[in-house]
């Protein structure tokens, strides 16, 4: 197999660190690296037939059958500074994705030429895009606003097709990771809005109104997602006094219920920013994708 060679974007891998993206079954069972690499990788999504991981690597999007092979990249245009954060429509024919430049586009799975589906605003208003309905007409995105020179971040919906920002949170706390469940009732996330700088997992209805708290204990949990049967959530813990969702740390992928029910640890291991920031379930919601940073054994 022949290894591409991903533009060297952002953070670089420490020496003799790799990058493993990884297969697990939810229990824990049949851990499987079905690819290595020697730059960072980030992000996988699982395509809605099974068969193929979207990454993203050097700003750009690629492509690896889920058996593992040697990864294709998707062409997005101009666009070659894109983040860690993309979503796929439920049909599998579209990718959406957050630019640097701090705006979402469409792309065709296939690859060709992006369509930005946000909008320009008169203060910052970047977007990261994290989210989309079960019907594939709404994405869910964190931007980071600075209306008054204070920099806020808040959850927000818009249509694929593009038009209006819709708020569903307005708070000084940062939010991030703002993903619908299958059903569409409910929008799940990430937020310190009940302990300032220790992040925790929630719900909300789709409309911003009744928030839950879902872990509530000493570690740093991020980006909570929903496996497609909407049974079972799988999350990346940190450990505590964690800032943010840095690279590089000794993180738990952990499982639970939708409620909140029946927590547990799946795998532990060197990882962090990057690991699991979309949802990387599996169709058949037994096996998730991750992608692990070890250093040389």
């Amino acid at each position: 197999m022949t290894n591409p060679k991903f533009t060297r974007r952002g953070r670089a891998l420490q020496p003799g660190q790799r990058a493993e993206l990884t297969i697990i079954k939810a229990d824990g069972t049949d851990r499987t690296v079905i690819f290595t690499a020697n730059e960072v990788i980030e992000a996988p999504n699982w395509t809605p037939d099974g068969n193929t991981l979207v990454f993203n690597a050097g700003g750009e999007l690629w492509r690896i059958a889920a058996t593992g092979g040697t990864p294709e990249r998707i062409e997005t245009g101009d666009l070659r500074d894109l983040n860690n954060d993309h979503v796929l429509s439920p049909d599998g024919q579209t990718v959406y994705v957050s630019s640097d430049d701090g705006h979402l586009y469409a792309v065709p799975i296939t690859g060709g030429t992006p369509r930005r589906v946000s909008n320009t605003h008169t203060t910052p208003h970047h977007y990261y895009l994290h989210g989309i309905s079960p019907d594939g007409d709404t994405l869910a995105y964190v931007a980071v606003e600075a209306p008054n020179g204070t920099r806020r971040i808040n959850i927000f919906t818009i249509p694929t097709a593009g038009g209006p920002d819709t708020r569903l949170t307005d708070l000084d706390a940062p939010h991030d990771g703002p993903e619908y469940s299958p059903d569409g009732q409910w929008i799940y996330f990430n937020s310190e809005r009940t302990s300032p700088g220790h992040a925790q997992c929630f719900r909300m209805a789709a409309d911003g109104s009744n928030v839950e708290q879902l872990t509530d204990d000493e570690r740093v949990n991020w980006f909570p997602h929903l496996s497609p049967d909407g049974a079972s959530v799988v999350y990346i813990s940190y450990p505590p006094d964690t800032q943010g969702h840095p690279a590089d740390k000794d993180v738990i992928l952990r499982f639970m219920r939708p409620d909140g029910a029946d927590k547990r640890d799946i795998i532990a291991f060197f990882g962090g920013q990057g690991t699991i920031n979309v949802n990387s379930w599996a169709p058949d919601s037994q096996r998730f994708a991750y992608v692990a940073y070890p250093l040389q054994d």
